[in-house]
C-alpha cells in the first residue's frame, strides 16, 4: 500500500491540497478560490466558513487527482495517508465561539489597515518595548490589534471574552481546531511568533502584551512546536480518520523550510500575493536596525527554535491580479510576462504597488499605490513591465535592509511561489539585487515545507539533512545588469517610493 504525506496549504486567496511521496514529489493536488470582501477603503475580510469550504474542496479534488495518479501507474486503489501538515496564510485572525464553533466575525486578513489608527497612537509609548518582545514593528499587518479591534468594536467577542467562550485564532489554529473535531486548540511556535502577542525569547504568550491588547490569555490556543504531535484527524469523508498531524508553520516559514535553508544565512523569497524574503538566523535571535522583522523560523519537537530574519512587500503578485481584475489589461495573470517582454522597458512608467500601504524596510501604512511617467506613447506592456520591474525592486530594498543588519552580501537567493515561474520576474530579480537567483524544480516549496515538518513530526525523514537531498535546482539566473545602469534604476524606483510615501 502506498503511503502518503498530505500537505494543507491555506493561502490568502485560495486554498491547496497536495500528496506527498516517500520522496518528498507531489503526485497530486486540487486548489479552490474563495471570495476577498472589501468592507471600506483599506478593509479585508474572509468569511471563515468559505475559507473551510475551500479546504475540503480542495481535498476532495486531491483526492480524485491521487486516484487518477493511481491508475496511470497501475497501483493498487487502497492508499494511507501517515500524517497531515499545515501551512497558513499568518496574522489573520478569526474570533470563535468556543461552545457553538461559530465565527463572531469575518476573518480580518493580514492586509487589513483597518488599525492602523490605533497602532499610531501606540507607537510613540509601546513601540520599542514590542519590538524588543517580538522582534516586530508596530504594525496593523499582525495580529493582536485585530484581535483588540474585535474586543473593542464586536459586541458579540467582547461578551464571549467575558464569558470565557472566546477563542482567538490564526488560520492554522482554525485548521487544527476543524479537523480535530473542535477537540484541539493549538497554534505552532512559527504563526504564534505572527501575533504580536509571543514573547520571542520564551516562545510563550507575553503577560505585558496580553494586557496592553485586551487579549485575555484563555482566548489564545496552545503553542506548540512545528513539528510535532497536534492531533488526530477525526470525523471528514475528505481525510483519513486517524491520520496524525504533525507539521505546521505560517506560509513563509514554510516556505524556508520547503527551500532546504536549514543554514544560517540561507534565504529565499517567496512570489505569493505578497513577496517575502526570509534569511536563518539559526539559534540566535538577531535584532534589525534596518526595518526588518526578527521572526520564529520554526521549532522541531526537542531542539531548540530557530530564528530567522524577515521583510515583506505587502503586494506582489496581487499587483497582477489588480491589473487582471482592477484594470482588465490581462484576461489571466499568466499573460503578463509575454505582455511585458514585447516592450524593452516600461518607457519610463513607474508603479509603486502600496495598494495596501508600505511594507519592509519602509513601514508606512498610510502610503498609496501610484503609476507615474505616462505619456500619450504608454501601452498595456509598458504597464505590465513596470509591475514586474516593481516586484522585484520591492524585494531588493529588502535585500538591501538586511545586508546592512547582516553586514555581508548575500551569495545567492531561492526563488519560489507562482510569481516565480515568471522567468522575466526572476531575471529582473537577479539583476536588481546584483545576485545570483536559484529556482527549484518544486516551485511549490509551502505546501512542500508542511509536508517536510509533517514527515519529520512523524519520524518519516530522520533528520533535515536527509531531506536537504531532496532539493533539486530548475534554473540559475545570474545579473546582467551594469553596475551603472543599477544605480540609475535605483535612483528612479528610490524618488517613485517618496512620493507613494506623501498622503
Amino acid at each position: 500500500m502506498k503511503k502518503y504525506i498530505m500537505s494543507i496549504d491555506q493561502g490568502t486567496t485560495s486554498s491547496r491540497v497536495v500528496f506527498m511521496d516517500h520522496v518528498g514529489s507531489l503526485v497530486a493536488s486540487g486548489s479552490c478560490e474563495f471570495k476577498q470582501i472589501y468592507p471600506q477603503a483599506g478593509w479585508v475580510e474572509h468569511n471563515p466558513d468559505e475559507i473551510w469550504q475551500s479546504v475540503l474542496t480542495s481535498a476532495d479534488r486531491a483526492l480524485e487527482s491521487l486516484k487518477k495518479y493511481h491508475q496511470s501507474k497501475s497501483l493498487d486503489v487502497d492508499f494511507e495517508v501517515i500524517a497531515v501538515g499545515l501551512t497558513n496564510q499568518r496574522e489573520t485572525v478569526i474570533p470563535l465561539q468556543v461552545s457553538t464553533g461559530k465565527a463572531l466575525y469575518n476573518a480580518i486578513v493580514w492586509q487589513c489597515r483597518r488599525t492602523s489608527d490605533m497602532c499610531q497612537k501606540l507607537k510613540k509609548t509601546y513601540e520599542k518595548k514590542i519590538k524588543s518582545k517580538t522582534g516586530l514593528v508596530l504594525d496593523p499587518y499582525f495580529s493582536a490589534s485585530k484581535m483588540r479591534w474585535l474586543i473593542e468594536n464586536v459586541s458579540a467577542v467582547s461578551e464571549a471574552a467575558k464569558k470565557n467562550d472566546l477563542l482567538f485564532v490564526t488560520i492554522d489554529a482554525f485548521l487544527v481546531w476543524k479537523l480535530t473535531g473542535r477537540k484541539i486548540k493549538a497554534t505552532d511556535v512559527s504563526n504564534a511568533s505572527r501575533t504580536m502577542l509571543m514573547n520571542l525569547k520564551t516562545g510563550k504568550w507575553d503577560k505585558d502584551l496580553l494586557k496592553l491588547f485586551k487579549v485575555p490569555v484563555t482566548a489564545l490556543p496552545e503553542i506548540l512546536p512545528s513539528a510535532g504531535v497536534f492531533g488526530e484527524v477525526k470525523g471528514f469523508k475528505n481525510f483519513v480518520d486517524g491520520a496524525p498531524i504533525t507539521g505546521v508553520a505560517g506560509d513563509q516559514q514554510a516556505a524556508l523550510f520547503g527551500q532546504a535553508c536549514f543554514s544560517a544565512g540561507d534565504s529565499k523569497c517567496t512570489f505569493g500575493t505578497g513577496s517575502f524574503i526570509l534569511m536563518n538566523s539559526g539559534t540566535k535571535i538577531l535584532s534589525s536596525k534596518a526595518g526588518l522583522l526578527t521572526t520564529v523560523a520554526w521549532q522541531i519537537t526537542g531542539e531548540k527554535i530557530q530564528y530567522a530574519l524577515e521583510g515583506g512587500a505587502f503586494i506582489c503578485g496581487a499587483a497582477v491580479g489588480w491589473l487582471r481584475d482592477g484594470l482588465g489589461l490581462i484576461k489571466s495573470s499568466a499573460e503578463i510576462e509575454d505582455l511585458a517582454t514585447s516592450v524593452p522597458d516600461s518607457d519610463g512608467v513607474e508603479f509603486v504597488p502600496a495598494l495596501t500601504g508600505l511594507g519592509a524596510p519602509h513601514w508606512n501604512a498610510y502610503a498609496r499605490g501610484e503609476i507615474t511617467g505616462l505619456t500619450r506613447g504608454t501601452t498595456k506592456a509598458h504597464i505590465a513591465r513596470a509591475t514586474l520591474e516593481a516586484m522585484a525592486l520591492q524585494n531588493s530594498d529588502i535585500l538591501m535592509a538586511m545586508q546592512k543588519d547582516l553586514k555581508k552580501k548575500m551569495k545567492r537567493l531561492r526563488v519560489d511561489g507562482g510569481a516565480s515561474a515568471n522567468s522575466l520576474l526572476m531575471q529582473l530579480q537577479s539583476d536588481y539585487l546584483n545576485t545570483p537567483v536559484d529556482r527549484p524544480i518544486q516551485i511549490e516549496t509551502t505546501a512542500l515545507g508542511a509536508g517536510y515538518l509533517a514527515g519529520l513530526g512523524v519520524g518519516h525523514w530522520r533528520s533535515t539533512a536527509e531531506i536537504q537531498k531532496i532539493w533539486l535546482r530548475d534554473k540559475e539566473f545570474k545579473p546582467k545588469m551594469s553596475a551603472s545602469d543599477l544605480k540609475k534604476r535605483r535612483k528612479k524606483w528610490e524618488l517613485a517610493i517618496r512620493k507613494a510615501k506623501i498622503v
